[in-house]
């Protein structure tokens, strides 16, 4: 057989023919069984009953008459009268209902005798007959006619009853046949689908079961497997396309792994000529593919796990970047790596960026390990220069101040007026340049490390009340309100009291600076789980939003700000002693409407002094 739709027909046809074979049968057996039954019911029930209602009727009729011959003839006359209408309606009933052979002679003899009967019993209710000839016609002729009567009904509900007997042992043979044929039918049934079952496994199940495991085969990689099959039905096509799939398949894999081969030493190539160290890192923290430097300097080695490098904080920014699918760069500063690489100092700054699928999650992470040896040098030379003119200037710087305040005091003779004017302005000067130098050389201590910050557990309100005190009068000789919002419940901080003091100093600086007569500036604490923030908040110009993330750069100052604007070295002290304290500032500003710096400060309670800073 060629198809598999064949094949469920024949099996499913045979199941078929056996149910309606068993469903004929089955009707046949019932109307059977019915039309017995109904024979029965119908025919010879009919007469039993009419006879034995004669019967009853005839008694009555006689007890009546007995009445009659003792005296009571009322009782007798009405109890003859009513039976007499029962008996003739039951053998009514048995002339409608002759069913059997003989029994219509049977009742018609009954209806013989009974007209008979009927004429003795008229001559026994003659009253003017006298009593001993109508016992006598009684006893010689009425009750002989009884007797015949209730004989011959008796012998016609015989009849029925054996008749009745005769069906119903029809109707128990019949059961039985049916009974032995439906098993008989069953017992086909079972086999024709015991038969059925086993030639599905053959001809079905076996050639599926057979795919499914060599599907399981093909997913598993086995793409060397060959299905056999040797039927020509749908299964075995579906087999040959099996074949077909797998024999693609092979040959996408092979144009794919030459392709990915390709691609792979190209990637690796375009890695190594790459200056950075970088790495390619999948969802499970395995190195894929990296540079000759992060093979070298921090044994990023194919199919290593991150999570066994030596350098815990490249490992926490990449699965930061996989868990999260953001981009991880740390704060500069506080995480450059230094390594030796050929015996040569150099210092790498980590960052990660999550690989996102067609859907956007992430699947892996590209670490970026920069050298910034070359900016660090660079920086470190900046500095020194900066420290190294800021010294070299201040001493001339402090003679000429000393210089221009001898003039100005006229000890070495009277000054005119114009002089008096450019002395000041050179006085004015020199002391906005001697700030500025100032500034230079704290920034570079503090970023040298040599500016020793003196820790010691601070409440903030107290350093708050200390930033309001000195800047009160300042604020109310401009016309501007200055007060402070403090709440009880602050924890302490780690703070190095006069540093924290040049902070709040900046900070009130600037905002008095840029704040109108009539504005107002607050400054407020609040704690979180790990710091004290800390706002200066003013109602001042504003800063442009494209100025906000470089305010805290070095000689940085906002276009158009007019002529009060200093040397751009506030902020950056700012950041630079918040940093050294292990805090971190903030800008942010509504142009016209003012702006909130904020910086942190650690608290006491949760972090101890060796753990604050940088």
């Amino acid at each position: 057989m060629s198809g598999l739709q064949k094949k469920l027909s024949l099996g499913f046809g045979g199941l078929l023919l056996i149910i309606l074979a068993i469903g004929i049968q089955g009707i046949f057996h019932l109307t059977r069984l019915g039309e017995s039954i109904d024979v029965i019911l119908r025919e010879n029930y009919r007469s039993v009953v009419a006879c034995q209602e004669m019967k009853e009727a005839l008694e009555r009729i006689d007890s009546g008459i007995l009445f009659v011959l003792l005296g009571e003839r009322d009782k007798g006359s009405e109890l003859v009268g009513r039976n007499s209408l029962s008996f003739e309606r039951a053998l009514k009933v048995e002339l409608n209902n002759i069913t059997l052979p003989g029994e219509g002679e049977k009742a018609a003899r009954i209806q013989q005798l009974y007209e008979q009967y009927k004429g003795s019993l008229e001559a026994i209710e003659n009253a003017g007959v006298p009593l001993a000839l109508r016992r006598d016609t009684y006893f010689s002729k009425s009750l002989p006619i009884f007797r015949q009567i209730k004989d011959t009904a008796d012998e016609i509900l015989q009849m029925n009853q054996e008749n009745m007997n005769e069906a119903n042992d029809n109707a128990r043979r019949n059961a039985a046949s049916a009974r032995r044929q439906m098993y008989v039918l069953l017992l086909a049934g079972i086999i024709v689908a015991t038969g059925f079952f086993f030639i599905t496994s053959r001809w079905i199940l076996r050639p599926i079961n057979r795919l499914i495991k060599s599907a399981d085969e093909i997913g598993r990689g086995n793409l060397d497997l060959v299905v056999q099959s040797d039927s020509r039905d749908e299964i075995g096509h579906l087999s040959k396309a099996f074949d077909t799939m797998a024999s693609n398949l092979r040959e996408f894999r092979r144009t794919g792994q030459a392709k990915l081969m390709r691609v792979q030493r190209a990637t690796q190539q375009a890695f190594d000529s790459l200056p950075d160290a970088i790495a390619v890192i999948d969802f499970q923290g395995t190195v894929e593919v990296a540079t000759v430097l992060a093979r070298d300097a921090f044994g990023l080695k194919q199919n290593t796990k991150i999570q066994d490098t030596k350098f815990p904080l490249v490992m926490d920014i990449c699965q930061r970047a996989i868990k999260s699918g953001h981009s991880v760069v740390p704060e500069n500063g506080k995480t450059i790596i230094q390594q030796f690489v050929q015996g040569e100092e150099r210092f790498f700054r980590p960052e990660a960026q999550p690989i996102r699928d067609q859907e956007g999650q992430p699947t892996g992470a590209v670490l970026v390990l920069k050298d910034v040896t070359q900016l660090r040098q660079q920086d470190e030379m900046k500095r020194g220069i900066i420290s190294t003119v800021s010294h070299q200037l201040k001493t001339p710087l402090t003679s000429i101040r000393m210089a221009i305040h001898v003039l100005l005091e006229e000890k070495v003779g009277s000054l005119t007026e114009k002089q008096v004017e450019l002395l000041l302005a050179a006085r004015e000067d020199s002391d906005r340049l001697h700030n500025i130098l100032n500034n230079l050389l704290d920034i570079s201590r503090i970023e040298s490390g040599r500016a020793a910050m003196h820790l010691q557990k601070k409440h903030p309100n107290i350093l708050v009340l200390d930033a309001v005190d000195l800047f009160t009068l300042a604020a109310n000789d401009r016309g501007v309100a200055i007060r402070a919002e403090l709440r009880g419940d602050l924890p302490e901080v780690w703070a190095d009291v006069t540093q924290i003091g040049h902070v709040f100093s900046n900070l009130l600086s600037n905002a008095l600076r840029y704040t109108d007569p009539g504005g107002e500036i607050i400054i407020a604490a609040a704690a979180d789980e790990a710091c004290v923030i800390f706002e200066v908040t003013d109602t001042g110009r504003g800063i442009p939003p494209e100025y906000l993330s470089t305010v805290f750069e070095r000689f940085f100052r906002v276009p158009d700000q007019g002529k009060e604007t200093g040397a751009g070295l506030g902020l950056a002290i700012v950041k630079e002693i918040v940093a050294a304290h292990g805090g971190t500032v903030s800008a942010k500003s509504t142009e016209g409407r003012g702006s909130t710096f904020a910086f942190t400060l650690r608290r006491a309670d949760r972090t101890a002094k060796e753990e604050t800073g940088s």
